[in-house]
């Protein structure tokens, strides 16, 4: 009898429920003799003995189902060693609950936290096997993740659906894209939606550069523009300060975001209209487009036959078209950040696009 428990941690993504589905209907394939767990909210069901056996039919009809059927939460990998509020030691209770259940793998989805805190669980003796799901992108390791495609779509509709409006009144919009710290999907949507300008974490913008480009496109007779902004961008300025400063200018903002402290600079720059949208969690939200059905199958697939070989401690990645086993460890506390010199970034400043450095 093969016991395998499956668990979601994080933020939502649009194909946690595909990637699931295929690592399980691959297990049945290979296994006559198989139970699958689903532990429920992520790392808090491990750490507090909530689960449930799943059911082949448990993995029907939720190819194109977003979301996770056995929900998560957010447990942050820095707290990991630090006992709760009643005073229990959480890696003991999930190791504890992990040979309880007499699991043979743990198979975890989830971003980099979700990733540095399943290492930790190989560290500690355990077997896993993990899969890379972020609309953000950012995980080493691998070139694409899944999740990521399904945000883009949802992000450049918005961008594109901005075009319209903004060129009607002849204004200046932002769309704040999701993304903290990297800019991978700022960066798609903005050039698949046409956006003038990108403004991405990892390259500060300066605002002078900005209003330039905005009054460049003015005198070219071009009525509006449009800005694609990451949540996570930053300016020159604020770049130079430590990150204790940085944090307690942060608090004593007035804006809810970057793009309505952006959109008053400009406004009062330029003399020009401005308009911020923020799509927020529409980007995570909704079913997985085709390309994410796609990948989750596929990496789900090579989950299971990981899980077969007994071959654990890896990440299931996507590197040049193909599917490869990445050494957990090597995964775990890095970020695949956008390289301000990759030839992406030069593609799109020959499309004029200005990224305000």
């Amino acid at each position: 009898m093969k016991r395998i428990g499956f668990l979601t941690s994080g933020g939502d993504c649009q194909s946690l429920n595909a990637t699931m589905r295929g690592v399980a209907k691959t297990l049945y394939q290979i296994y006559s003799d198989i139970e699958i767990y689903g532990i429920l909210e992520g790392y808090k069901g491990l750490i507090y003995g909530n689960y449930k056996l799943l059911k082949p039919k448990d993995f029907s009809g939720i190819l194109t189902e977003g979301g996770t059927i056995i929900g998560t939460s957010r447990q942050p990998f820095k707290h990991m060693r630090e006992p709760d509020e009643n005073g229990l030691d959480k890696v003991s209770a999930m190791k504890s609950n992990y040979k309880a259940w007499k699991l043979d793998c743990l198979v975890i989805l989830g971003g980099n936290g979700t990733h540095k805190t399943a290492n930790l669980l190989r560290e500690e003796g355990c077997n896993v096997v993990t899969l890379p799901k972020t609309i953000d992108n950012d995980i080493w390791g691998t070139d694409i993740t899944f999740g990521f495609q399904s945000a883009v779509d949802i992000a450049t509709n918005a961008i594109d659906c901005i075009h319209t409006t903004a060129a009607s009144h002849g204004r200046v919009f932002i769309v704040e894209v999701m993304g903290h710290k990297v800019g991978w999907l700022t960066l798609h949507a903005g050039i698949a939606g046409g956006a003038d300008i990108i403004l991405l974490p990892e390259i500060p913008y300066d605002i002078k550069s900005v209003v330039k480009a905005l009054e460049k496109r003015t005198k070219e007779g071009k009525r509006f523009s449009i800005l694609a902004v990451a949540e996570g961008a930053i300016s020159k300025e604020d770049a130079a300060l430590s990150k204790k400063e940085l944090k307690a200018k942060r608090k004593e903002t007035p804006y809810p975001s970057i793009s309505y402290k952006l959109g008053q600079e400009i406004q009062e720059r330029t003399g020009q209209e401005v308009r911020i949208t923020v799509p927020g969690h529409t980007q995570r939200g909704g079913e997985p487009c085709p390309y994410d059905r796609v990948i989750s199958s596929r990496l789900g697939a090579a989950a299971a036959r990981l899980i077969e070989k007994e071959q654990y401690g890896y990440m299931v990645g996507f590197r040049d078209g193909e599917i490869v086993p990445v050494p957990l460890e090597d995964v775990a506390g890095k970020l695949k950040m956008v390289d301000p010199d990759s030839t992406i970034i030069k593609e799109a400043k020959g499309l004029g696009i200005c990224f305000g450095d």
